[in-house]
């Protein structure tokens, strides 16, 4: 399957030293060669990179790496095909408009017999169960909200009782935004962490390469880094809980709650983890 790194800010920052990690995991580290993307959220568009290369052979991947875009929003995906032929139109992330903003959306997961009813406003491009999977999503927003925005905590609470029906048919991990705040949901492994005043440095996991944040932040900034698998040795990533949803905003989680997964054992999905049964909210 593919892996997901998100970022959401207090102030605009970005995101080069988590992403020259996480792209070595594109064939170098790990297998996840069958293209990338990332997304830059400004206000309410965002510079879209996509690529069906590896995020290690592809040029605009090596942009990435060494041009510092500054953003408070950013999702990336490298991706190991499981449905969907490997070329551009498959490439995570993907992107729509709704109220008046993009959305950016990518999914870690492999989803089986999910052909939902669409309403034909959203359509996908490619044939990946992921780009049906976000369609559906907004589909179901239209629906509830019709074509007046709602604010930030509705819009989790409507992807709270959607993620789990999605998450019936398979594995549903993904990174959600509109460029105001990110939603990351885990059926089986997410990761994230907050970096903030007093600043410490951080040594990436793939990469032999350290970078002190205290020498290159100021006190204002906060970030929030969400990815599949931990991308530093030295500081302490927390993990999601099976059926976790987070939403992030100013750089740090602020609301969390557990779905219940039907037909799925939280003790299946993760081992690690004992069963949950209730909510739980920060």
């Amino acid at each position: 399957m593919c892996q997901l790194l998100g970022m959401n800010c207090a102030t605009p920052t970005d995101i080069t030293f988590s992403f020259r990690g996480f792209s070595q995991r594109a064939g170098i580290t790990s297998d996840h060669s069958d293209g990338f993307g990332i997304a830059f959220f400004e206000d309410k568009a965002c510079r879209l990179f996509v690529d069906n290369e590896s995020a290690v052979k592809s040029p605009i991947a090596e942009l990435i790496r060494n041009y510092p875009i500054k953003s408070r929003n950013v999702i990336a995906h490298i991706r190991k095909a499981t449905q969907g032929k490997i070329n551009l139109e498959n490439s995570h992330p993907f992107i729509r408009e709704l109220w008046g903003r993009q959305w950016i959306f990518a999914h870690n997961g492999d989803l089986h017999d999910f052909h939902p009813e669409l309403s034909g406003r959203y359509t996908p491009v490619g044939n990946t169960d992921s780009e049906r999977s976000f369609c559906y999503l907004l589909d179901q927003l239209v629906a509830c909200f019709g074509y007046k925005e709602p604010c930030i905590d509705e819009i989790f609470d409507v992807l709270i009782g959607i993620s789990p029906k999605i998450a019936e048919h398979g594995t549903f991990n993904f990174c959600l935004s509109n460029g105001q705040a990110l939603f990351s949901y885990a059926v089986t492994k997410l990761h994230w962490l907050v970096r903030e005043y007093p600043f410490k440095p951080a040594q990436l996991i793939d990469l032999d390469v350290e970078v002190d944040f205290s020498q290159v932040t100021t006190p204002e900034d906060r970030v929030a880094v969400i990815t599949t698998e931990p991308l530093t040795q030295n500081e302490q990533w927390t993990a999601f809980q099976p059926g976790e949803m987070i939403l992030f905003q100013n750089g740090q989680p602020i609301k969390s709650q557990l779905t219940w997964i039907d037909r799925l054992e939280r003790e299946r999905l993760n081992p690690e983890l004992k069963r949950v049964t209730k909510a739980d909210q920060y």
